[in-house]
């Protein structure tokens, strides 16, 4: 359990709770330092880690993006990683058969699934907003 509120971490729980999607730390700063100037990033991967601690927030590593950082209240669901933008989008739901895939004798924890391409936005722009 936490020991106390702070601001910085306010700022950090209303990132999180606001860009609702997989986060990494430096995204997690800069959003969060424009509520708290003095917010640096040693003050974020403490809280970051207090939050884990806590079971408000799960990290996620990422093949392609690193470590990012989710809430836990989400029903379970897959990432989507898209090449140009760098973003990481939630998938709804899961359409994986774990059962299935699982070799006998075997027990299936938990799984994670990432997918990765082109979102729909970079696919009607390149970078200088010009359409495919």
């Amino acid at each position: 359990m936490m020991k106390h509120r702070t601001t910085q971490r306010d700022a950090i729980k209303k990132v999180i709770r606001e860009k609702d999607r997989a986060l990494d730390a430096g995204e997690i700063l800069c959003s969060a330092r424009q509520m708290v100037s003095s917010l640096n990033q040693s003050t974020v991967f403490r809280n970051l880690k207090l939050l884990i601690e806590n079971g408000w927030l799960r990290k996620i590593n990422h093949p392609a993006r690193g470590p990012l950082y989710e809430r836990t209240d989400k029903e379970h669901h897959h990432h989507f990683y898209c090449r140009s933008c760098k973003k990481v989008y939630v998938l709804p739901g899961c359409a994986l058969n774990e059962n299935g895939l699982t070799p006998r004798g075997f027990v299936t924890e938990e799984h994670e699934v990432f997918l990765s391409g082109v979102c729909a936005t970079c696919q009607t722009y390149d970078g200088a907003g010009e359409h495919y």
